[in-house]
C-alpha cells in the first residue's frame, strides 16, 4: 500500500504518517518531508502524483491561521479551495482515493444540536468559506473522495499556525507564567486529539464509502470546561476565570456552537472516536503532563 500524506510535517499530518507506518508513505510538506509541495501549483501536484501513483492521498495541508485568512483571502482560497481542487483532479486522473481534512468552521452561529453531514453550512469567516469551497470542488472533480471534518485539534507535534502551542499547551504555559487564565464559556466545541483523528482517517481511507464525514471526539464542552479539565488532570493550581467572546475583541467571527455528529461513520459502523476526556488523558500521558 502506498500513501501520500500532504502536510506531513504538521500537527495532524505527523500522526497520520505514524498510523500508516506499515505502508509505503511519501511525506509531502511545504518546507520539509520526502518531497516539497505547494498544492496551489497544479503542475507540481500532477507531476508528483504521476510519479508516485499512490493508492491513498491524505491531505492535511491548509491555510488555517484564521485571522491571517481574513487579511490574505486570496492566499487562503489558493490553498484551501484551488489547492483542494488540484488534488482532486490529479487523484481522479491517477486513480487514487483522496481523503481531505476539513473543519467545523463551515458552520455558523445559532446551533442547538450537533450538526450532521446533511445540515446546511453557513461559514462566518474566510477560513470556513474557503474550506467549504474546497469541499465542493473536491466533490465535483473526484468521485473517489472522503471529506473528513474535524474540530478543535491538538496533538504532540507543534501547531505552526498557533506559534507552536496547541490549546492544551497554551493553557499550561499561561498557568505557569501568570497563575491566572481567562477562558471563554460561550464557544462550545468537541476537542479532538490528532492521534484519534489519524486512526479514524485510516479507517475511512480503507473501509468507508465515498462522501462527507464528521470525525470528532465524542461529547461537547466549552473552552472554559476544557481548560478546567486540563488543569484538573494535570494537578495545576491556577485561578481560572470565566469570560465571553466579547472579552477578547477580534475582527474574526467564530461559531459559538460547532459540535459535529459523526453520523455517517456511525451508520457504517466505523466510528472509532473516543470521548474528549478520555482523549485528553491519553494525550497528557504522551507528553508527560498527567498527574
Amino acid at each position: 500500500m502506498k500513501v501520500l500524506v500532504i502536510g506531513a510535517d504538521g500537527q495532524l499530518g505527523t500522526d497520520v504518517c505514524r498510523v500508516f507506518d506499515d505502508a509505503e508513505v511519501c511525506r509531502a510538506g511545504l518546507s520539509s518531508g520526502d518531497v516539497q509541495l505547494d498544492i496551489a501549483i497544479e503542475a507540481d501536484v500532477r507531476k508528483l502524483l504521476d510519479r508516485i501513483r499512490p493508492q491513498f492521498v491524505v491531505n492535511t495541508a491548509a491555510f488555517h491561521n484564521v485571522p491571517k485568512c481574513e487579511e490574505e483571502p486570496e492566499a487562503a482560497y489558493a490553498v484551501n479551495a484551488i489547492g483542494a481542487k488540484n488534488l482532486a483532479v490529479s487523484c481522479h486522473e491517477a486513480g487514487a482515493r483522496l481523503i481531505h481534512v476539513s473543519t467545523d468552521y463551515v458552520f455558523g452561529n445559532g446551533g442547538t444540536r450537533a450538526y450532521v453531514e446533511t445540515d446546511r453550512e453557513a461559514p462566518l469567516n474566510t477560513y470556513g468559506a474557503s474550506k467549504l469551497a474546497g469541499e465542493h470542488l473536491i466533490a465535483a472533480e473526484c468521485e473517489n473522495h472522503c471529506i473528513v471534518r474535524g474540530s478543535g485539534l491538538y496533538g504532540a507535534a507543534p501547531c505552526k499556525a498557533k506559534g507552536g502551542k496547541n490549546f492544551v499547551q497554551l493553557m499550561l504555559f499561561l498557568a505557569a507564567e501568570r497563575g491566572e487564565v481567562k477562558v471563554v464559556t460561550d464557544e462550545i466545541v468537541s476537542p479532538t486529539y490528532t492521534v484519534d483523528l489519524a486512526k479514524q482517517i485510516r479507517v475511512i481511507a480503507e473501509r468507508a464509502e465515498p462522501g462527507l464525514y464528521h470525525a470528532t471526539s465524542d461529547g461537547e464542552c466549552s473552552w472554559f470546561d476544557f481548560a478546567r479539565c486540563i488543569f484538573d488532570e494535570t494537578g495545576t493550581e491556577v485561578n481560572l476565570l470565566p469570560a465571553t467572546g466579547a472579552d477578547f475583541p477580534s475582527p474574526v467571527k467564530r461559531p459559538d456552537f460547532s459540535i459535529l455528529d459523526n453520523k455517517h461513520l456511525r451508520d457504517q459502523g466505523l466510528d472509532v472516536m473516543p470521548h474528549w476526556r478520555e482523549a485528553l488523558r491519553a494525550y497528557l500521558q504522551v507528553i508527560g503532563s498527567s498527574k
